[in-house]
C-alpha cells in the first residue's frame, strides 16, 4: 500500500488501518492543536498509522453567510504547525487548480472533493505536484467509474493516489455506502471509507447539512469488516459549536473507544483472510 513514502508517517509497515482524522475545518491554531494531540495520543496508543486532515477553506457551501474559513494562508501555516509539533503528516482539500501548488507547500496529500473529481484540471494540477493524491468518490458516480479519475493521476507520473468513498446520494436529502463497490475500486487504488460525511443529510431547507452521527461507529465497523485500507473520520471537541459539518462529526471523547475497537475488529478481519 502506498504509505511508506510519506513523510512522518508512522506505523505504515504494520497490518493496521490508517487515519485520515481532524475536524472539518481550520478554526484557530488552538482547535487543531487541541485536536491533533487527542488523535496522536490515540493513534500512537494502537499503532494506527495517522495523517491529520483540516481544510484550509469551505468552498463548498449551502448558504452565502455560511462559514468558508479563517484565511488560507493562515489556515495553512496552522497545519504546519500541527505537522512540525506533533510529527504527523496532513492533509487537505483543494477547489481550484491555483491551490494545489499553494497547498502542496504546507501539506502531504491533496484532497479532490467529491463534487469537483470529474474536474481533470484540477486533478491534474493536484498530480503535478507530486503529491499523494486522495479522490473523493462524487456521490453521483459509479464505483467503477473512479478507475478513469485514477488514471488522470497516474498519467500524469504520479502514482501516489488513493480513492475515499463517501456515500452515494439515496434521494434528495439522504446518502448510503455501496459495501460492493469497495473491492471494485481496490483494483484501482488504495480505498478509505469516509464514515462521517457518508452519514450527511444534505439539501436541507435551512442551508445547514444535517448528519446520522450516531451510527459513526456502525458504519467504521463495516467498513473495517469489507477490508477497507483506511479510515476517514471528523472529528471535534464540542460538534455542537463546529463551524463547519459539526452535524455529523464524532465527539473527540469518544474516538479512543472506536479507534481501539476498529483495531481489534481489523486484527480480526486480516486472521479471516
Amino acid at each position: 500500500m502506498q504509505l511508506s513514502h510519506i513523510p512522518q508517517l508512522k506505523y505504515s509497515d504494520g497490518d493496521n488501518f490508517f487515519l485520515l482524522s481532524g475536524p472539518c475545518a481550520i478554526e484557530g491554531e488552538e482547535m487543531a492543536l487541541r485536536i491533533a494531540e487527542k488523535i496522536v495520543s490515540v493513534t500512537d496508543k494502537l499503532q494506527i498509522p495517522y495523517i491529520f486532515k483540516g481544510s484550509f477553506k469551505k468552498a463548498n457551501r449551502s448558504r452565502v453567510d455560511s462559514f468558508t474559513g479563517i484565511g488560507d494562508e493562515k489556515a495553512l501555516k496552522i497545519l504546519r504547525k500541527v505537522s512540525e509539533t506533533f510529527n504527523v503528516p496532513t492533509v487537505t482539500d483543494i477547489h481550484k487548480e491555483s491551490d494545489a501548488t499553494m497547498a502542496a507547500e504546507y501539506v502531504d496529500v491533496l484532497q479532490i472533493p467529491a463534487f469537483l473529481v470529474r474536474q481533470t484540471d484540477l486533478v491534474v494540477a493536484a498530480a503535478k505536484t507530486g503529491k499523494v493524491v486522495n479522490l473523493k468518490k462524487g456521490q453521483f458516480m459509479s464505483p467503477e467509474s473512479m478507475q478513469h479519475a485514477v488514471t488522470k493521476v497516474t498519467d500524469s507520473d504520479n502514482q501516489q493516489v488513493w480513492i475515499t468513498d463517501r456515500g452515494t446520494m439515496f434521494g434528495y436529502q439522504d446518502m448510503v455506502v455501496d459495501f460492493r463497490g469497495i473491492p471494485t475500486m481496490q483494483q484501482y487504488a488504495p480505498v478509505v471509507l469516509d464514515v462521517t460525511h457518508s452519514l450527511q443529510q444534505p439539501n436541507q431547507t435551512s442551508g445547514v447539512t444535517g448528519g446520522r452521527p450516531a451510527l459513526i461507529n456502525t458504519m467504521a465497523r463495516a467498513g473495517i469488516a469489507a477490508g477497507v485500507d483506511g479510515i476517514f473520520m471528523e472529528t471535534h471537541f464540542d460538534p455542537a459549536n463546529a463551524k463547519s459539518d459539526g452535524a455529523n462529526m464524532l465527539p473527540l471523547d469518544q474516538l479512543e473507544k472506536l479507534l481501539t475497537n476498529l483495531t481489534m475488529l481489523r486484527n480480526t478481519v486480516i486472521n479471516l483472510t
